[in-house]
């Protein structure tokens, strides 16, 4: 009989977890957070502002049944586990659950573990603990700020310049974005010439001229420069050396998006389902296992557990020449250590082992996390290098070369990070060389360079914007705005996201500023801690922010529409341009007073390829139209171009990824997240 009732966040999660325990045991899945904010109370916040601010929750109306079904199976059981994910927002999910399923009078504990193995989950079952109201809080905080800012600072935005959306973490991502692109508009070229000497079997530069680093300005210096030369070049020097370089420590949530994305071509979004994939389960020849601890860490430790036997493993295979030592985990701003770096659940799972159970890309992403963390337990690479100097008169040249003595780490891990290796000839100190030819070359200085999505994340993560966790995600909704565009895999900010940073800098330059944004970081581990208190927090933060949104509200200038060069054929008013959700029209300026929309030329519905195939016919294409009538005329959906064989309908725009529990689509949710296209049936959600 089942008397034991667990809950976790995923279905496939609950799947893999069930096998694992006694038969006493029923796993059940949350499917996410239950409930949120309520949209009630003073300015639709949830929150009751004159009772300490205290929140205001309601739940989710696609988990109504989800929560009516948790309830119904309480029936008969006498302990409940709430086993949801080991950070704060799984803390957070967890006293949701205890809050709204009413379990006074049945023993319920918190468990947590940070890998879904057998040993690791019976481990965590033998040690569980209260529900930890510091990380509640620390989340709830979070959550009230975000809503506060969200809300406000969007509703404001909409009225007065028609942008969507602001968010404490949203703009300050967005800032950094918009002012590099003003860096870059502002940038003046600088003219440089370089001066190299070319030899029968190597090239060498112009260094120093006179004791001193060479600057070229112009061609006229440059030629200037090349008259002191002479016919032969003297060696002056020969400098050989060997140098270690040390491999990487393991992945965090962060170096790994970096890594997919540069290595691999992944979006930090496709990173993290394919790692929560990894980590909830696969299907192996005999069990269902978690192949990766988790992946929301910040942490680089790896335990003694995996350890030793990734040593006894690393010895066989390579010899202990290349068995190097435990690397110490990074310290620094906002690392929380709670966890183990991202790794292999069992070292002898290799990537070769398992590839018939996964995919092109989980194996690909497997493969380059288990090689990471095979090379932060091996000995350096050993790279000799040779640098020769030359002069000539009062010029110094100089040419470098490399070699890999030892390959080292670079035994597992040379796939990802490449030695370029090259030669110099040999030569003897005071011989005489005569160049072939002496080339000189005009170059410019190049403003800073766009961000792309792997150099953003890292630039978040140095600014301590946010966390890991959300990068992912924010970045996914500035696209979803349209506040950035994408150029040569760079990210371009468009008009609107300009504007947007423009009029946030003018009103609230302390709110979107990197600083605040990384200093509230810090506030919310100091609550989760118990050394802020969560009420004194909100309530200097929105007495303080309250006034600046009404100083915006009063002052900021609304923009107005653009006039066309059209006349209204109604009432004779200028005609204007004016953009709404489902995208931009003509219309009169007389509005509302007279409301004639300009007919839209093409006769046939706007169909847009998504470039996502279909998963009920696996052969159309999911393509966006526009409604041409009935009472959803003029809005966006998402259909099969093989209409009508298939009529599969979408009601989000498809992320181009599969649902990890039920393959389905995974469609945009409008709110920075994305869920599974049959919400319904399986309710799979990642915020």
């Amino acid at each position: 009989m089942k008397t034991k009732l667990v809950i976790v966040e995923s279905p496939s999660k609950s799947k893999t977890i069930e096998q694992y325990l006694g038969s006493e045991f029923i796993v059940l899945s949350s499917k996410g957070h239950i409930r949120d904010l309520a949209i009630s109370g003073t300015g639709g916040l949830g929150l009751d502002i004159e009772n300490n601010f205290t929140p205001k929750y309601e739940i989710i109306k696609e988990k109504k049944q989800v929560v009516k079904e948790l309830k119904s199976a309480l029936k008969g059981i006498n302990e409940i586990y709430l086993a949801t994910d080991p950070d704060r927002e799984g803390e957070a999910i967890s006293w949701h659950l205890q809050e709204v399923l009413d379990l006074d009078g049945i023993p319920t504990k918190r468990v947590i573990f940070n890998e879904i193995t057998k040993s690791a989950v019976i481990k965590a079952f033998e040690d569980p603990r209260d529900i930890d109201l510091g990380l509640v809080s620390s989340q709830e905080t979070r959550r009230i700020l975000d809503r506060i800012i969200g809300f406000k600072l969007s509703k404001l935005l909409q009225n007065k310049i028609k942008s969507k959306s602001a968010g404490r973490v949203q703009s300050a991502t967005l800032k950094i974005i918009v002012d590099r692109e003003k860096e870059i508009d502002e940038f003046k070229e600088d003219e440089f010439w370089k001066v190299k000497a070319k030899f029968p079997n190597f090239t060498s530069e112009l260094l120093k001229y006179k004791n001193k680093n060479v600057v070229l300005n112009n061609e006229t210096e440059t030629d200037e420069l090349l008259e002191t030369l002479d016919e032969y070049f003297t060696v002056s020097s020969i400098d050989v050396k060997e140098r270690n370089r040390d491999a990487k420590l393991p992945f965090t949530t962060s170096s790994l998006q970096q890594e997919a994305s540069i290595k691999l071509n992944f979006s930090s979004q496709k990173t993290m389902l394919i790692a929560q994939k990894l980590y909830e389960g696969i299907d192996l020849a005999n069990e269902t296992v978690g192949l990766i601890t988790y992946m929301r860490t910040d942490s680089t430790r790896l335990s003694e557990t995996f350890t030793e036997p990734a040593i006894e493993y690393l010895t066989d295979k390579y010899g202990k020449a290349y068995v190097g030592k435990v690397s110490k985990a990074k310290k620094g701003i906002n690392i929380q250590d709670a966890h183990e770096g991202i790794r292999p659940t069992n070292v002898f799972n290799s990537p070769d082992s398992v590839k018939k159970y996964l995919s092109k890309d989980e194996y690909n992403l497997y493969s380059m996390i288990f090689a990471r963390v095979l090379a932060s337990l091996m000995k350096p690479a050993i790279i000799s290098t040779k640098v020769i100097e030359l002069t000539n008169n009062d010029s110094l040249f100089k040419s470098t070369a490399q070699d890999l003595v030892f390959d080292g780490y670079l035994k597992v891990y040379g796939k990802y990070e490449k030695v370029d290796v090259s030669e110099l000839p040999d030569l003897e100190i005071n011989s005489k060389i005569a160049a072939e030819e002496i080339e000189k070359t005009q170059h410019f200085t190049k403003p800073p360079s766009r961000f792309s999505e792997a150099r953003l994340i890292k630039e978040m993560e140095d600014l301590g914007i946010g966390r890991p966790s959300t990068y992912s995600q924010t970045i996914t909704t500035l696209k979803t705005r349209k506040y950035m565009t994408i150029k040569d895999k760079k990210f371009v900010p468009t008009e609107q996201g300009i504007l947007t940073i423009d009029k946030l800098d003018q009103f609230f330059a302390q709110i979107i500023s990197v600083d605040y944004t990384a200093r509230m970081e810090k506030v919310l581990d100091e609550i989760s801690l118990g050394e802020q208190d969560q009420f004194e927090i909100v309530s200097r933060f929105y007495n303080s922010f309250i006034p600046m949104v009404d100083n915006a509200n009063k002052n900021m200038d609304k923009v107005q529409p653009k006039f066309t060069d059209e006349i209204c054929p109604k009432c004779g008013s200028k005609m204007v341009h004016r953009v709404s959700k489902f995208g931009s029209f003509e219309a009169c300026s007389n509005f509302p007073t007279c409301k004639y929309i300009k007919p839209q030329e093409n006769e046939k519905p706007l169909i847009e390829s998504t470039g996502v195939k279909c998963t009920k016919c696996n052969e159309g294409e999911i393509v966006e139209r526009i409604a041409k009538s009935g009472r959803n005329k003029g809005k966006k959906f998402y259909a099969c171009d093989n209409f009508p064989t298939c009529k599969n309908m979408l009601f989000g725009k498809p992320t181009g990824e599969k649902c990890p529990d039920c393959g389905s689509l995974l469609i945009d949710d409008n709110k920075g997240g994305v869920i599974c296209q049959e919400t319904k049936k399986c309710g799979y959600r990642q915020s």
